[in-house]
């Protein structure tokens, strides 16, 4: 499985997440759904949370049945790094300084839970070599001593082995760092691979792949609404990117944004842990195991983290990242190229539970703000019991209904008027833009054609496809991708191909087509 092709424009490497590539032809995959089905929990997302929850819920005897619009791990899952790690940043001093001490333990204690729960499944599953499980430490390092030695403190009054260190890491320049003690990494997609298999043996949960959600009626029997069937539900989960159901206010409070990964194969031995720096559009990296007959290490180095919509070509980015890794390793080859979206909360918390009074019998699973393993792993832990009637310690920190005006409303104030901004701006230039130009191979532009936007690319044969450029979940105007070949939504993250059909975020309807320029 392939991201959508787009010119290399002297990029290297495949344009495929490394673990989508490997495992391609690895699963026999699940038939779509056929007809209207009925289940105790509707599970929207076939991702890390999503498969979570689901494993969570058969494990309290819980029939389930999980939707998938792609593939099982082909979102965000399949094009992480694959951290699964407590150390998010530098999170907890923030977390003490705004939640407090006993919630920053809370969160410490969910995230430490959760890696051991990685732990368990890989053993319980069998799959402990062919996973790459691996227990390594973890470095968020910098120039700001003391911001490390703050984070240093809180990590540590939360109960987690947390240690300063200087000159870290050796092959590249910086003051300190923080060392998080057995952490670990996973090959994503053979873990929710070897889960769902799991799953599926039993009789308690149905996965379907290739099922598009077009909308979710909550109330005492919710239902979800497909392209082919409906499913009636006693709950349902929305372990999406951005919910399709907000009545929580999430799209103020909850902001996409991309990344970019490099996989890179260099000479020597790979760096021991892993890696994370937070300054300069963020830089991240650690090793996999290469295959047995593979020349040279293999690393993923990650980074260029931007608002989606919005920060100039995303080619620009992958190059940057590039430059960076010949700079401090001996690079053989640069073997693949990818990019992911993720969503970060105002408070820099995940949002996990009850999708509000006005969704009664929904639940949400989002904003885990690039740190997914882990994050979705406490999701699928919360939800289980939620649905089942408890109330776990850490559901308060994690609750969608949560007031956290301290830690958040600067954040919120800050990202809504960016995208009030955005808004705004593209609908003047749209509207005083010229009304066509020359567009080259691999390239998108928003036009006006009257009044209306329309956005018009070319394909490297030269073919024009034109389609609206009013995104169908908040009409705000999309931007042209040149790294994706994607047109994207600088307002709440949906994204579309270039005939309109969406890829992700929010948005449930397709961008309506137009007829392309008759020049260009």
């Amino acid at each position: 499985m392939t991201d959508d092709p787009v010119p290399d424009g002297g990029l290297p490497g495949a344009h495929v997440s490394a673990w989508l590539h490997e495992t391609d032809e690895e699963c026999d995959g699940y038939d779509p759904l056929d007809g209207d089905a009925s289940t105790e929990v509707a599970i929207l997302g076939g991702g890390i949370a999503g498969l979570t929850t689901a494993a969570h819920l058969a494990d309290r005897g819980y029939d389930a049945i999980v939707l998938e619009r792609d593939r099982i791990g082909a979102g965000i899952t399949g094009k992480s790094t694959a951290k699964v790690t407590s150390q998010h940043g530098l999170v907890y001093d923030r977390l003490r300084r705004e939640f407090g001490r006993e919630r920053a333990r809370r969160y410490a204690e969910a995230n430490e839970r959760a890696i051991e729960e990685v732990a368990e499944r890989v053993e319980s599953l069998g799959i402990a070599e062919e996973s790459g499980f691996r227990r390594r430490p973890a470095y968020v390092y910098g120039d700001d001593r003391d911001a490390i030695e703050r984070e240093v403190d809180a990590a540590t009054a939360a109960g987690l082995d947390a240690s300063f260190v200087t000159s870290v890491p050796p092959f590249d320049r910086a003051e300190c760092g923080v060392r998080f003690e057995d952490q670990a990494c996973v090959h994503p997609l053979r873990y929710l691979h070897a889960l769902a298999d799991d799953l599926t043996d039993g009789d308690g949960v149905t996965i379907h792949e290739g099922t598009r959600v077009t909308d979710v009626s909550p109330g005492e029997s919710p239902r979800v609404e497909t392209r082919r069937g409906r499913v009636d539900a006693d709950a349902v989960v929305l372990a999406t990117g951005f919910p399709i159901l907000d009545r929580l206010g999430l799209f103020a409070r909850l902001f996409p944004k991309r990344s970019y990964v490099l996989g890179v194969r260099i000479e020597g031995e790979p760096p021991e842990g892993m890696y994370y720096r937070p300054a300069d559009g963020a830089r991240t990296y650690r090793s996999v195991r290469a295959h047995e007959d593979a020349d040279g290490s293999f690393l993923l180095v990650g980074g260029e983290n931007h608002k989606t919509g919005q920060g100039g070509s995303t080619v620009e980015r992958y190059r940057r990242l590039a430059r960076w890794a010949r700079e401090r390793f001996d690079v053989r080859s640069i073997d693949y190229r990818w990019s992911t979206q993720d969503y970060a909360s105002a408070d820099r918390v995940p949002f996990v539970g009850s999708g509000g009074p006005g969704a009664k019998g929904v639940f949400v699973a989002t904003g885990f703000g690039g740190w997914g393993m882990t994050g979705g792993t406490v999701a699928g832990r919360l939800l289980g019991a939620l649905i089942d009637g408890e109330e776990p310690p850490a559901a308060s920190l994690y609750d969608p209904t949560r007031f956290t005006p301290k830690a958040s409303v600067g954040s919120a104030v800050t990202e809504n008027l960016d995208a009030a901004s955005q808004f705004a701006t593209d609908w003047v230039r749209t509207l005083l833009g010229p009304d066509l130009e020359t567009i080259d191979p691999g390239e998108g532009r928003v036009y006006r054609e009257g009044p209306k936007p329309i956005a018009v690319s070319r394909d490297e044969s030269g073919e024009l496809r034109a389609v609206s450029a009013v995104c169908t979940h908040a009409y705000c105007v999309v931007d042209w991708n040149d790294g994706e070949g994607s047109w994207d939504c600088p307002c709440h993250g949906s994204r579309f191909d270039p005939d309109g059909r969406v890829i992700e975020g929010p948005a449930s309807r397709d961008l309506a087509g137009r007829d392309p320029p008759e020049s260009g």
